[in-house]
């Protein structure tokens, strides 16, 4: 049977929580076989999610595949799930994460609809969750009153997205070949890829859809995750490289032609700088602020418009102050953002 959708599931080390994942998509798809699950195994040694992975792929053999690869890290194991998709969609799941049932059946129900009446969507977006596991508390991240609901839409139809309403990885389902025909810049054992599979390929969705259903669900929570504070500042270098590759994507203000869009991958670039810096300063990493400085200089070479934006905005200057004081006034900001909107 043809697939309408591949899920792309990365695992490294996964044993504990994969198995939560995979049933998700199964629960949600009510034994639907033209869903399709790639389990990648990102060489994984420290436990047996190489066998869990080929004995869910035995259990289930018409949905489910297992690759093995050697570790390349998070951004090739996303590349390994589409290079093996065979579905007309494709969504990354990350393999602490989980889908929810009644919404990915409600996702897979409006898919088929569009298919089937030849929509040619380029891009499902859906709401995500973040599953704080510290304190038992969630925070629904939607897009009511910024995306047209209940058809398809241009960008030139959307509204302004708030701070924390960015389109991340997990609220994002591509068409398969809009991701294969150009290609996603994912840099082999890096972090924090999703946000260039969330930006770079956003011009060249035309048509999309918005399905307002809580259908991801973003565990926070464990120590040694890539989000945690301390994580991040010792990764400080992996962050810069991911910022280095979107700025290098494009010339904002010539390539993309929509003012809407523009409007919200500015926003969006605005923000990874600034994340740059707040982390460089939270960095122990000796050159750290080094590479600051040289990030922002090569964006100043590249894209002085780009540079002016980002650099002389609001939050350019509020995690950019100078001295020690400066610094901890950034810092001090930054917590205080994080206490509200709990990002990490």
């Amino acid at each position: 049977m043809d697939k309408i959708i591949t899920f792309g599931i990365p695992c490294y080390n996964s044993a504990a929580y994969m198995d939560t994942c995979i049933q998700s998509i199964l629960d949600g798809s009510d034994g639907a076989q033209d869903i399709e699950i790639v389990i990648v195994d990102d060489g994984s040694f420290k436990d047996n999610t190489a066998a869990k992975a080929d004995e869910w792929a035995e259990k289930y053999p018409e949905v489910i595949k297992a690759v093995h690869q050697e570790n390349g890290g998070h951004g090739t194991a996303v590349l390994t799930g589409l290079s093996n998709a065979t579905g007309t969609f494709y969504k990354v799941v990350d393999s602490d994460d989980w889908l929810d049932a009644d919404a990915l059946s409600a996702l897979l129900q409006k898919i088929r609809e569009t298919e089937a009446a030849h929509a040619d969507v380029d891009l499902f977006i859906a709401n995500y969750v973040y599953e704080h596991s510290v304190d038992n508390t969630q925070h629904v991240v939607d897009y009511t009153r910024v995306l047209p609901e209940g058809r398809v839409f241009g960008w030139h139809e959307i509204g302004h997205f708030n701070i924390t309403q960015n389109l991340l990885m997990h609220a994002l389902c591509y068409r398969t070949s809009v991701l294969r025909e150009e290609g996603v810049p994912l840099p082999a054992h890096t972090f924090y890829v999703d946000n260039i599979y969330a930006w770079v390929p956003l011009p060249r969705c035309k048509r999309m859809f918005y399905l307002n259903e809580d259908l991801y669900r973003y565990f926070i929570g464990r120590e040694d995750q890539s989000v945690n504070e301390k994580v991040m500042a010792s990764r400080i270098d992996q962050q810069v490289l991911i910022t280095r590759i979107m700025m290098e994507s494009y010339h904002i203000y010539d390539d993309v032609q929509i003012p809407q869009l523009r409007s919200y991958m500015i926003n969006y670039f605005v923000i990874m700088m600034s994340i740059c810096s707040v982390f460089s300063r939270l960095s122990e990493r000796p050159d750290a602020m080094d590479e600051l400085e040289r990030l922002w200089s090569d964006l100043h070479a590249y894209d002085r418009r780009m540079w002016r934006r980002c650099r002389l905005g609001i939050m350019g200057q509020a995690t950019n102050l100078p001295g020690r004081l400066g610094k901890s006034i950034t810092l001090a900001l930054y917590h205080l953002a994080n206490k509200f909107v709990k990002f990490n």
